[in-house]
């Protein structure tokens, strides 16, 4: 049984959605899938079936597996990406020639156990912040060469993404404000030489949170704050000419997030979102899947 979501485009990243499946196949089938070449290859029936509560996601991984296989292979999905998902939930039908259904079954499935895993754990945070106003969002703490899609991942779970990589976004750590010579230095530098970029501003202290707000910056990160100490960054953050979006972060785990969340900051940076993933469970079995009694 499934329920939640009808939106089918969480705007997939198509080129590495290719670029991920074409690694995955080579490094798994190699110079030829020597088991598979065992069965009769004509045409099968196989079902997508999943063994545990989840949210979906990957649809796009797991039918680029298959169709770069066979690409007359049709794969009819009996959920939505994004759907919440009750354990023994058959999630799609396949047809197509059993060899190639076989041979891009593990591919598939690492795809989907993977980024069912983090957009099932982003769901659980956000629901835990419900009505908070607080965002969730991911971090660069992700599987090596699966940035794009564990942050995918995170989207359809309905959290929102944080900086892509070094690139898109400038932020300021103690390290930069130690090479600069003070938190200002360092916020003029980043201004200077990335005007264009946005800026974000991790502080350790409430001393720093002042600087920080008076030099300006597009968000700061208050990092590691006990709850007393967050309160009154949110108090002089909201009682400033310029205030901006404070982001807390360090040590969250779900038990202690709501709380986080009602202290009033405006988003929740956690890196066990995509780093602490715990696989779906699922399979993808030859043949039609057994009727219900």
């Amino acid at each position: 049984m499934s329920t939640g979501s009808s939106r089918l485009d969480f705007n997939p990243p198509l080129a590495a959605v290719a670029d991920d499946v074409a690694r995955a196949l080579a490094e798994d089938i190699g110079s030829g899938d020597v088991t598979a070449a065992l069965l009769p290859d004509l045409p099968d029936n196989a079902y997508l079936l999943c063994k545990q509560d989840a949210v979906v996601c990957g649809r796009p991984w797991f039918d680029a597996c298959h169709r770069a296989l066979d690409p007359q292979v049709r794969i009819d999905w009996q959920v939505a990406e994004g759907d919440r998902v009750t354990s023994g939930t058959v999630l799609a039908l396949l047809q197509g020639r059993a060899r190639s259904l076989v041979s891009a079954e593990r591919a598939s499935l690492n795809f989907m156990q993977t980024l069912s895993a983090t957009a099932t754990s982003t769901a659980q945070h956000v629901e835990a912040v419900s009505g908070t106003g607080a965002k969730i969002l991911d971090t660069r703490k992700t599987i090596p060469g699966l940035r794009q899609a564990q942050k995918y991942a995170v989207r359809v779970g309905g959290g929102v993404n944080h900086r892509m990589g070094l690139y898109d976004v400038v932020m300021l750590k103690e390290n930069h404000v130690r090479a600069a010579g003070s938190l200002t230095a360092a916020i003029h530098a980043a201004r200077t030489a990335q005007p264009s970029l946005p800026l974000v501003v991790e502080v350790e202290t409430l001393a720093e949170l002042r600087e920080a707000l008076d030099v300006g910056c597009d968000r700061i990160l208050i990092d590691n704050f006990d709850a007393g100490t967050r309160r009154e960054a949110v108090r002089i953050n909201a009682a400033h000419a310029r205030p901006v979006p404070l982001e807390a972060s360090g040590g969250v785990d779900l038990a202690g997030l709501r709380a986080i969340a009602e202290d009033g900051v405006d988003c929740i940076s956690i890196g066990g979102l995509t780093k602490h993933v715990q696989a779906i469970d699922l399979s993808l079995k030859l043949g039609s899947p057994p009727t219900a009694e």
